[in-house]
């Protein structure tokens, strides 16, 4: 496969131990190729508009600037930039906020790393991708609201008339 094909990766983890081990996995990868590494939000902003990179792989808690900060500022620099999300926190909160942020994927570092060459390829092409985990939860309250919207066009509502 020629370089030009490659997908261009950007690492940003403050721990220098998990970052060295990311790049490790990912170069034994034909199809992608580790152009930059970062250890806070704030390098991997100025990273990102020098490099150009077609994936960032951001952790969320780190010095400087977080990785929720460093993505809005990412995509606002470079829009056509994908961030996939590593993190340990796998609260729905966190996750629905880097999504509302614009990145397309999140796996969380219990996660295999099978995983993440896989996750990086996805949301290259725009496409979501999550830890099994998450994803289980996000399609469980995806079915839990499309329940509820059933329920209320149907009148099987539990609330009253009044109430609705």
């Amino acid at each position: 496969m020629n370089a030009e094909k490659r997908i261009a990766v950007l690492l940003v983890e403050d721990h220098l131990i998990v970052r060295e081990g990311l790049r490790r996995l990912l170069e034994s990868e034909k199809d992608i190729v580790v152009v930059g590494e970062a250890g806070s939000g704030r390098k991997a902003v100025e990273l990102t508009r020098d490099l150009d990179p077609d994936v960032v792989v951001m952790d969320i808690a780190m010095p400087q600037m977080n990785g929720f900060e460093a993505t809005r500022q990412i995509l606002e620099a470079r829009p056509g930039t994908k961030v996939l999300i590593l993190s340990a926190h796998d609260d729905d909160v966190y996750v629905d906020r880097v999504l509302e942020l614009g990145a397309v994927g999140y796996l969380i570092k219990q996660t295999s790393g099978r995983f993440l060459s896989e996750a990086i390829r996805e949301v290259r092409k725009g496409r979501p991708f999550f830890s099994p985990e998450v994803a289980k939860r996000l399609a469980k309250r995806k079915e839990d609201v499309l329940g509820r919207k059933k329920a209320l066009k149907s009148g099987a509502s539990p609330l009253s008339a009044r109430e609705l």
